[in-house]
């Protein structure tokens, strides 16, 4: 491809340096970058908590910190980086960047509702960050009732008030996802042409759409009966606490998927590319997103073992709970058979993925036993559930969330990152975190329970190491944005495709005009026709 050099031709990011040409702008591509801002100032807050935590657990007397600052801790770790970071960092950031370019689009659907969206992630990100700083929240992320509605002293309502803004950004994020891959795909860009990363988005925002609102009723009674003493949650008034878990479960298992979702379908763009081979069974990875996106609807019971729900229910939800893990193995398989024989290079993006398998099917089996009745009531609220639980999130979401932005930076910026530097920021990511979440499996098998200020003293040997691995993980973190931000300005000029890749979004510039397209694209073969590595045709 002939295009000018970087620094002589117009591209969506040098058309306009006014800050208002960025906090008004419509361009997707912009809006991505607003978001890249704003998630990873919240990722950084949110791990803050963290480090305050594991330092805490470093004694068993729990010496840094007292109690009831542990007890706000960990709810506002968890707050921020779930909803703040998890649910919405590989959608917000790279699907806003990426859909209309990957299906030859010049911009969403609805650009103004895209800024929109972003303003009201904002706002919703104030309310919640303001709440911690007027005294914090202490009910754990859940906001288990009647303990939120009626004996918490904290600042349950701002924070309430701050979630429930957020749920209308992914709302409207979703319903303009959908409507963009329905309506604006190239021509000859048929459905079982699309990239798999378009199909995961997909499956997501139809979670984003019928999940969300659940989630954010619930948390408007919680603030109704907070505020007014209304009977709906609190069994003293009449209502039914566990009324509030089927609710809150309804939309946070699924809700679970829509972490994870995302950072499947960007390691399904990582493994053939790094490969050269085309995925293996792309209609069956393309339909696993949507069985995953069903089926996340009907698991929410398997939260409820012990809850007091009936024994019968939870044989169904285990049954459910079980049926969930074959999509989701189904696109493990497929990753697996495509590197089988494939011409496997290991830069960055690829170690990224390649970690993602691994920790997300140490996760996805660890799922399995909690899934089962039997050893959930043995290992419930234990750590176990924290060591299961960041496999799939931190493991998984945000190995694939670090593998898409080295894989698209290029293309995003226009400057290549320092190949050496962050592939030693991806093994240390990779060594201290399974540093950090290992022994928590150990120390839930053994009995510790989860979000307890202190712990008896024979637990401390697996907690140091904990610890130990969350500082290690830390400068894994740190790293990449340092040497990000650096590329900004020294990074090599990257070119149209410096991966070889397949894809619409690589055949235009780096970075990309502001109306993403020179020439709107016609798509005339299947995704992924990589070379096989003989150099012939697959």
């Amino acid at each position: 491809m002939n295009v000018p050099p970087l620094q002589q031709r117009a591209h969506y990011l040098n058309i306009d340096y006014r800050i208002r040409s960025w906090l008004f702008t419509t361009d997707h591509k912009r809006i991505a970058w607003l978001y890249l801002a704003s998630i990873t100032t919240l990722f950084f807050v949110g791990a803050a908590f963290a480090v305050a935590i594991r330092l805490n657990l470093l004694t068993p007397q729990g010496d840094l910190i007292q109690a009831e600052t542990y007890n706000k801790m960990f709810t506002m770790h968890g707050l921020i980086m779930i909803f703040f970071f998890l649910i919405p960092s590989i959608p917000a950031v790279l699907g806003n960047f990426l859909i209309p370019m990957m299906i030859g689009a010049r911009d969403v659907a609805f650009p103004r509702l895209n800024l929109a969206s972003w303003y009201i992630f904002t706002l919703g990100a104030l309310f919640t960050v303001t709440a911690a700083a007027v005294g914090g929240v202490d009910t754990g992320w859940t906001f288990y009732t009647p303990y939120s509605t009626t004996y918490s002293m904290t600042n349950v309502v701002l924070t309430v008030i701050g979630i429930f803004v957020v749920g209308f950004s992914s709302i409207l994020t979703g319903l303009n996802f959908m409507v963009t891959i329905h309506k604006m795909r190239a021509p000859g860009l048929t459905w079982f042409r699309l990239p798999l990363f378009i199909w995961s988005l997909y499956a997501s925002s139809v979670i984003f759409v019928l999940g969300t609102p659940v989630l954010a009723i619930s948390l408007v009674l919680v603030a109704v009966e907070r505020l007014f003493r209304i009977g709906i949650f609190d069994p003293a008034l009449g209502g039914d606490p566990l009324l509030f878990q089927h609710l809150f479960w309804f939309y946070s298992h699924p809700a679970v998927y829509v972490m994870i979702l995302p950072g499947m379908g960007v390691v399904s763009e990582l493994i053939p590319c790094f490969s050269k081979k085309r995925i293996f069974g792309y209609h069956y990875v393309a339909f696993s997103s949507l069985a995953i996106a069903v089926i996340g609807f009907f698991v929410w019971g398997h939260h409820m073992f012990v809850s007091g729900q009936s024994v019968y229910a939870g044989m169904a939800f285990s049954a459910l709970s079980f049926l969930v893990a074959v999509p989701s193995a189904i696109k493990v398989f497929n990753w697996t058979a495509t590197l089988y024989k494939g011409s496997i290079s290991h830069e960055t993006p690829m170690l990224y993925a390649l970690g993602f398998i691994g920790l997300f099917t140490i996760g996805g089996l660890t799922g399995l036993f909690l899934a089962t009745m039997g050893v959930d009531i043995h290992v419930h609220d234990t750590y176990f559930v924290i060591a299961h639980f960041h496999y799939i999130m931190v493991g998984g979401a945000v190995m694939a969330y670090l593998g898409g932005i080295h894989f698209w930076w290029p293309k995003i910026t226009g400057r290549m990152y320092p190949e050496a530097w962050a592939r030693l920021a991806a093994l240390i990511v990779f060594v201290g975190f399974n540093l950090t979440f290992f022994p928590q499996f150990i120390l839930g098998y053994l009995g510790m329970p989860r979000r307890y200020h202190m712990y008896p003293p024979e637990f401390q040997a697996l907690n140091v190491l904990s610890t130990a691995g969350a500082s290690i993980l830390g400068v894994g973190y740190v790293l990449p944005l340092i040497y990000l931000i650096w590329s900004l300005r020294y990074g090599a000029i990257a070119d149209a495709n410096p991966w070889d890749a397949t894809g619409l979004e690589w055949q235009t510039p780096s970075p990309p005009p502001t109306e993403n397209f020179e020439h709107p694209p016609v798509v005339t073969e299947e995704p992924y026709a990589y070379p096989t590595w003989e150099g012939e045709d697959a």
